[in-house]
């Protein structure tokens, strides 16, 4: 039986990075507990960086491909801004939603509703649900009033 042994910090990084895509403000928070003399957590992830394990540009794509179908616009932002990324980055990330927050707000909204409200009390609660996954004013309003309901159609 193995007694006293403790994964590396660089083991730690991996362990985390093999379960997904994570930026280095994420290991540093989930790290710092573990790093046993001062800048040895730095210095390990400048090596992983290096060798290409933590990119920027890989959290966000993981991001977007598993959120996008089911969160608007300003959700994914902020998630993405709580993963400490660069601010030019999360804006791109975000505009390139843009175009399509109404056909996903509308797929959202068919899976759970499938039908348009009955009554005003109905159509507040379809739209503070959407506005609560984070899809904006303009495609709450287009999908909750039915308007060209021929653009969302598969």
């Amino acid at each position: 039986m193995a007694t006293g042994f403790t994964l590396s910090l660089k083991g730690r990084a991996l362990r985390l990075l093999t379960g997904r895509e994570h930026s280095r403000a994420e290991l540093e928070r989930k790290l710092a507990a573990h790093e046993e003399e001062p800048g040895q957590l730095a210095k390990v992830l400048d090596e992983l960086q290096a060798k290409d394990f933590i990119s920027e540009s890989r959290v966000i794509e993981s991001v977007l491909n598993r959120r996008a179908s089911r969160f608007g616009a300003a959700r994914i932002r902020h998630e993405l801004q709580g993963k400490g990324l660069q601010a030019e980055a999360v804006t791109a990330a975000v505009q390139s939603l843009k175009g399509s927050e109404a056909e996903r707000a509308h797929g959202v909204w068919q899976k759970k509703f499938g039908a348009a409200a009955a009554d005003a009390a109905e159509r507040g609660k379809q739209m503070r649900f959407l506005a609560a996954r984070g899809f904006g004013s303009d495609a709450i309003r287009r999908v909750v009033s039915g308007l060209e309901d021929d653009d969302f159609s598969d």
